[in-house]
């Protein structure tokens, strides 16, 4: 085996039948590429160097999308590289429980796959910390020459980051081939996510603008929008952004607004913005609710849905993550005698949940078992 090793063995059903012969891929809705690690989770809150303990968890921006995408029953891939260790082993088991195919995920012998730990609180908050030991790790290894550039591009949509870019000058060379202009190209969504700590090259931030305006759907927040480019307010940022179809504007706790060209009442080159207030919600754990935003919005354009529910979707889905522990939904239940492709009850307690009236939505509260109750106005999803 070479660095360049054999894609995984399949972990799951979905992956089997993804994968039939080599060289043969079947399309998904969606496939996100990008670096995946084991995180390590504190066992209490505290400085990490006064936890005690740690608990496994898996951590990835990309994969994070793909798995939620999982379990509101859509078909997904995920593509990146892991070392051939215990930590890949657990990487690959782990995103392949969801219904993700891992079947073209790459083993590097000579290199490790990359962990992480942090501690309990928001990653926004001053006390916030994480350790990576993610350099020279297998992803970022991650090529042109060495990934399944077919596999990545059979999907509706290709997921993508700025991670990624930042990880390794190949990697970088891989996003631009990827974003590249091409016939049959994937509708390319691309979500920003600003690391300062990982970019080694002062032009992060440029590279980033370049990737973004590359895209068809790009997700940022104004906070980090403003730190990378110096850029305030929801209008500049799309001004900023003129090429993607879609722009969606993180805008915290207040809410999103999205920017699409091609409706007929567009005021101006930056075509119809709509904004949706986020609903009120008792956070648990506030990790991971950007990345379950872009599956959420990204579920609701696979189905055709407004653009207003789409953006509703996407603050249900980050809800649905801010109201448990971790970074992740939990594993759909699956019942051995339930169809493969049954939708997921909590999706249509979602559906019910963004057709709800304006002012039905204004006064929604969202709290710990939301997802488990059968009708918006049970215990966990009310209306104040």
């Amino acid at each position: 085996m070479t660095a360049d090793g054999p894609p995984s063995a399949p972990h799951s059903a979905a992956t089997a039948d993804a994968v039939d012969a080599v060289g043969s891929v079947d399309p998904v809705d969606v496939v996100a590429l990008g670096e995946s690690m084991v995180t390590f989770l504190p066992s209490r809150p505290g400085r990490l160097a006064d936890v005690p303990s740690f608990e496994r968890g898996i951590g990835g921006a990309e994969s994070n999308v793909v798995c939620a995408l999982a379990a509101a029953g859509h078909s997904t891939r995920w593509v990146g590289r892991v070392g051939a260790d215990g930590f890949g082993d657990h990487l690959v088991e782990a995103i392949g429980a969801y219904g993700v195919d891992v079947g073209r995920v790459r083993r590097d012998p000579e290199r490790p796959t990359g962990i992480y730990f942090r501690t309990a609180g928001d990653r926004a908050g001053d006390a916030h910390e994480v350790a990576y030991y993610r350099a020279g790790s297998a992803a970022s290894a991650m090529a042109v020459a060495n990934m399944d550039l077919d596999a990545i591009r059979a999907g509706r949509i290709l997921h993508l980051s700025g991670i990624t870019a930042a990880l390794s000058d190949d990697c970088l060379g891989l996003l631009r081939e990827l974003t590249a202009p091409r016939v049959g190209r994937p509708l390319i969504s691309f979500d920003v996510n600003h690391r300062p700590g990982l970019w080694r090259d002062p032009d992060g931030p440029r590279v980033l603008l370049e990737l973004a305006r590359a895209a068809d759907l790009v997700f940022v927040g104004d906070d980090e929008a403003r730190q990378a480019w110096g850029l305030r307010g929801a209008r500049a940022i799309r001004e900023a952004l003129p090429e993607p179809e879609t722009v969606v504007v993180k805008q915290g706790e207040g809410g999103a607004t999205v920017f699409t060209r091609g409706a007929e009442d567009c005021e101006d080159a930056s075509g119809t913005a709509t904004f949706v207030r986020a609903p009120k919600v008792e956070v648990v754990a506030a990790v991971g609710a950007g990345d379950a935003f872009a599956a959420g919005f990204l579920s609701a354009t696979l189905r055709g849905l407004p653009v207003r529910d789409r953006l509703r979707h996407g603050h249900l889905m980050a809800a649905a993550v801010l109201t448990v522990p971790g970074d992740h939904l939990p594993l759909p239940a699956r019942h051995p005698d339930a169809a493969p492709a049954r939708r997921p009850s909590w999706r249509d307690r979602a559906d019910r949940l963004a057709a709800l009236d304006d002012a039905g939505w204004g006064t929604l509260r969202l709290g710990p078992g939301w997802t488990e109750a059968a009708a918006p106005d049970e215990e966990g999803a009310r209306g104040r």
